[in-house]
């Protein structure tokens, strides 16, 4: 069975837009810096000509992603009820072990931003905050076996 991607529409529609862009503007302008370096003459001490086929190898694997992420899209709706953490939600944490407060957006694997906060409904802390309540404490497990306690404060 394929990968499934959790995501809104919103973020759907997010992915076409770039896929879109990709495929209509992007190619048709690597292909013709292609064919501009391509007439200079000799190939192999060209790189102008080496950095336009990187650039179209990096952009032809990102169609391929962002085609994969779309056919295997699982849509959900988007919920604006904050009596528990869902997809969207903005959570404000306790974490035990630091003896902090982090605050954390969950959002589809598409739209991943570790960063600025934004995590992964997929990942272990996104996974062990769904579906919970303010002063729920949950337990994360890690992949390397460790796990780590968070009491949740505040959701938005």
């Amino acid at each position: 069975m394929a990968e499934q991607f959790v995501m809104t529409r919103k973020n759907y529609d997010d992915l076409k837009k770039e896929l879109d862009y990709l495929v209509k503007v992007k190619r048709p302008e690597i292909i013709e810096r292609i064919a501009e370096a391509r007439s200079h003459g000799d190939l192999s001490e060209n790189a102008e000509y080496d950095a336009a086929r990187e650039e179209q190898r990096s952009n032809e694997g990102k169609i391929a992603e962002l085609e994969y992420q779309i056919k295997n899209a699982d849509i959900r709706e988007e919920v604006s009820d904050n009596s528990y953490v869902h997809l969207n939600s903005k959570v404000t944490v306790y974490d035990n072990d630091l003896q902090d407060t982090q605050q954390y957006v969950i959002t589809s694997v598409t739209d991943v931003d570790v960063m600025n906060g934004k995590i992964s409904v997929e990942s272990p802390v996104g996974a062990a905050l769904l579906k919970k309540r303010v002063g729920d404490t949950v337990t994360v497990l890690c992949p390397d076996g460790y796990s780590y306690t968070m009491k949740i404060i505040a959701i938005e």
